[in-house]
């Protein structure tokens, strides 16, 4: 008769494991519960079984950042301008990048104190390195992701800086903001010299409703700003160039801009202010060439291509077409739906202009500036000088956002309505004045646009030079692109 086992012995047909096997699990998963609390949180296993005073400075911690972050999240979701205040403030930027580079460090010695009191010496091979391997894994996620995450931040703060101006900070002018886009032609020491397209956007200082008011690079005799440095040197209105002459002019006589660090743009600012009777608050100026990057940046943009557009010209060869057609368009193909000015006028590349601009306002989302930051914000920083001090950023960049629910208004000065070589100025001031008022609901709506019938379309804009394009006067670009 077979001899009967001890109770509680294991049978000799499984598996046997010894007093020291048993003590070398218990082992490992102390070691992993180690890990895995200071994953959680970070400091708790050293308050366990290691220098405790280190513990609690590093649980404290981590309590005093939870508590940052859950009053910024409450306080953001209540006030919405306080996130964007934060996300544009270079001080606090930097702080918080600090934070994340210093949480980074503070969190990797933490790892490597856990995997110490493991006490990996007396782990057996395969535990060992099961250990090592979980946390490198544990040690190096974390790490990057918060390193990462201060890049970003850095990307950000070197963007403000190099995006923010020296200008003063103004109030609206009769509750809205007015900001002077300048397209500028590219090339080596001189784009912007000559800016190729003018537009000054007007927007509600409550409700970011806005209204575009473009003016024709080929103005002639109008007047500048009374009181400013351009008034005195043409009294009579400017008969030396088309307007965007103006920022040359200035160039070629700085002296009269001592304190100036952009005379042709504050001598063209006069100009604008003297023609449409609206106090400038900023100017931007952008490089045409780089927006294609940007463009990029986004992904892309969806426009309606109601004819071939050249590619090319503007002095060189024609070297394709851009297809008829709903379109997404990428960065080469959206510069060039908006500069093509070949089989075309000026004027109907201007409404085509502010089609691009309509689309980019209301197609780019918060996600998509988000999941592509970095390439959007080296792409802004080089193509966009401007003087809106960076203070202001919280503030448009919140406009632009109400703006995005809203209809876009447009108004150019331009043929049929204005003759450019010798404008009615009242004219001119009476139609911006009107226009701006439909946008914020008061007095009578402006005259309605001439009607397109057939949608006569040319230079891939709807509408003719004799009958004027849709969308240099429209209320709502939508219908008119």
């Amino acid at each position: 008769m077979p001899p009967v086992s001890s109770p509680g012995s294991l049978d000799s047909s499984g598996p046997r494991f010894s007093a020291g096997d048993r003590a070398a699990r218990v082992r490992f998963r102390r070691a992993m519960a180690l890990m895995v609390m200071t994953l959680v949180l970070p400091g708790s296993a050293q308050v366990v079984a290691g220098n405790r005073r280190i513990g609690w400075i590093a649980l404290r911690t981590w309590a005093l950042l939870w508590l940052v972050f859950l009053v910024t999240v409450i306080s953001g979701a209540i006030w919405h301008g306080l996130v964007f205040r934060l996300a544009f403030d270079t001080a606090a930027l930097l702080l918080l990048r600090l934070g994340l580079m210093a949480l980074a460090v503070g969190w990797a010695f933490l790892f490597v104190d856990a995997w110490r009191l493991g006490q990996p010496l007396t782990l057996s091979m395969s535990h060992r390195r099961a250990a090592i391997g979980v946390n490198g894994v544990l040690c190096f996620s974390i790490v990057a992701a918060l390193l990462f995450g201060a890049h970003l931040v850095g990307v950000q703060r070197q963007f403000i800086l190099a995006m923010s101006g020296n200008g003063e900070v103004t109030g609206a002018h009769d509750g809205r903001y007015n900001v002077l886009l300048l397209g500028g032609d590219s090339g080596a020491g001189r784009w912007g010299l000559r800016p190729d397209s003018m537009t000054v956007a007007s927007i509600d200082a409550e409700t970011g409703r806005t209204v575009l008011i473009s003016l024709p690079r080929n103005m002639q005799n109008f007047p500048f700003a009374k009181g400013s440095v351009m008034h005195e040197q043409f009294p009579d209105g400017f008969d030396a160039d088309y307007l965007n002459g103006v920022s040359t002019w200035a160039g070629d006589n700085t002296e009269l801009f001592p304190d100036s660090d952009n005379p042709g743009v504050e001598a063209t600012v006069e100009a604008v202010e003297g023609i449409t009777g609206l106090k400038i608050n900023y100017w931007a100026m952008v490089n045409l060439e780089g927006f294609k990057d940007l463009v990029d940046a986004f992904g892309g943009v969806t426009l309606n291509v109601r004819q071939p557009i050249p590619v090319g010209g503007l002095g060189d060869d024609v070297t394709g077409y851009i297809k008829p057609g709903v379109r997404k368009l990428n960065g080469f193909e959206t510069l060039w739906f908006a500069r093509a000015r070949d089989d075309s006028d000026d004027y109907s590349r201007m409404a085509r202009q502010k089609c691009v601009m309509n689309a980019m306002l209301h197609q780019i989302s918060p996600q998509t500036a988000v999941s592509n930051f970095a390439q959007i914000a080296q792409a802004s920083s080089a193509m966009v000088s401007t003087d809106i001090p960076s203070s202001e950023f919280s503030r448009f960049v919140q406009l632009a956002l109400k703006a995005r629910g809203q209809q876009v208004s447009t108004l150019s000065l331009v043929p049929p309505m204005i003759d450019t070589a010798h404008p009615d100025i009242k004219l001119v001031r009476a139609k911006v004045a009107a226009a701006i008022d439909h946008a914020e609901g008061n007095g009578s709506a402006p005259a309605a646009p001439k009607k397109h019938k057939n949608a006569t379309v040319t230079g891939g804009s709807i509408g003719s030079l004799s009958s004027g394009y849709a969308a240099n006067e429209a209320e709502d670009l939508d219908t008119a692109c």
